[in-house]
């Protein structure tokens, strides 16, 4: 097992290493740098960072500024506040006039761990991904981090970027290929699909395995990009597996499971069961612990994965 590595570590190096190559791009940070890992960059390029304060709206307003000026501002702070308390900054000033700002937020999920309720983002996939222009993507490991940062780079718009606290083992090397809404099969499977983002993406693949031990064959799929989501991908998936199973590290209300709902209603409708938070505040607790009482395992997609297969028509 390789060295575990949080996304939000991989997004502090790789926007260190293209603040050399690319000279417009510029970060913010709302008082948190050295927990987003935005000091990185601050430490090598310091004309270039901009501590706002603990004034995340301030923080957006201003990005929208430095966008509108031509440059590729970075704009950091936990998915908590950079979603929820700048949420009329973004929508108004950023979406509204599809202005060139990458909204990088960390500490996303239950996994933020001990920090409890009022840190623990579990809406924020769905308040962005709400957003006409907005595009929305969530990494599964500092691999995956790396590549996405450097394609929402090239993206002409606004991006959220949905980063985490807690190390993950990499799933992926060097030679990975990523493209923003182009999602990626990792495993084949026949009998049931499964379709991930961030963390679950690796507890996707260990139900997989689990499942295969009891003859079930589970196709797993990284949906790495919630808007625009792969709509071919779901639909060929369903079409090929006549169930589908959704994971995530956020409510089941408005996120991947609902996105890949609303693709199935329209085009294949198959059972679907989705893995998540059931509409209820985290608490503080050891990661581990909240992502076992919260039913975020490869043992609970695994269960869901044989529920959904009772549900298959024929």
């Amino acid at each position: 097992m390789s060295k575990k590595t949080a996304t939000r570590e991989a997004y502090g190096k790789t926007l260190a290493r293209l603040g050399a190559v690319n000279k417009n791009i510029v970060v913010l940070d709302a008082d948190l740098s050295k927990s987003t890992k935005t000091a990185d960059f601050a430490a090598v390029f310091p004309e270039r960072f901009f501590d706002m304060g603990v004034a995340e709206q301030n923080m957006l307003g201003t990005a929208a500024g430095l966008a509108a000026a031509g440059k590729i501002p970075f704009a950091s702070s936990f998915a908590v506040f950079a979603t929820g308390r700048a949420f009329e900054q973004i929508r108004n000033s950023i979406a509204y006039p599809k202005l060139n700002v990458k909204i990088a937020a960390t500490h996303a999920g239950i996994s933020v761990g001990e920090d409890g309720a009022s840190h623990q983002s579990i809406e924020d996939i769905s308040l962005m991904r709400t957003l006409p222009n907005m595009t929305v993507i969530v990494p599964a490991d500092a691999v995956e981090t790396e590549k996405a940062v450097e394609a929402a780079i090239e993206v002409k718009g606004p991006v959220y970027l949905r980063l985490g606290r807690l190390g993950l083992p990499v799933l992926f090397d060097e030679s990975y290929r990523f493209e923003v809404g182009r999602a990626v099969t990792l495993r084949e499977g026949s009998d049931v699909t499964v379709m991930a983002c961030g963390l679950m993406v690796g507890q996707a693949v260990e139900a997989a395995e689990m499942l295969a031990g009891e003859n079930i064959s589970a196709r797993v799929i990284n949906m790495h990009t919630i808007k625009p989501i792969d709509r071919d991908i779901i639909i060929k998936a369903a079409r090929e597996t006549g169930a589908v199973v959704t994971a995530e590290e956020h409510s089941i209300i408005g996120g991947l499971g609902s996105a890949v709902a609303e693709v199935l209603v329209q085009s294949e409708p198959v059972p679907q069961e989705m893995v998540g938070v059931r509409d209820t505040f985290g608490e503080s607790g050891p990661p581990s612990e909240l992502l076992q009482k919260y039913g975020l395992m490869a043992g609970d997609i695994a269960a869901a994965a044989k529920k959904v297969m009772g549900r298959k028509k024929g």
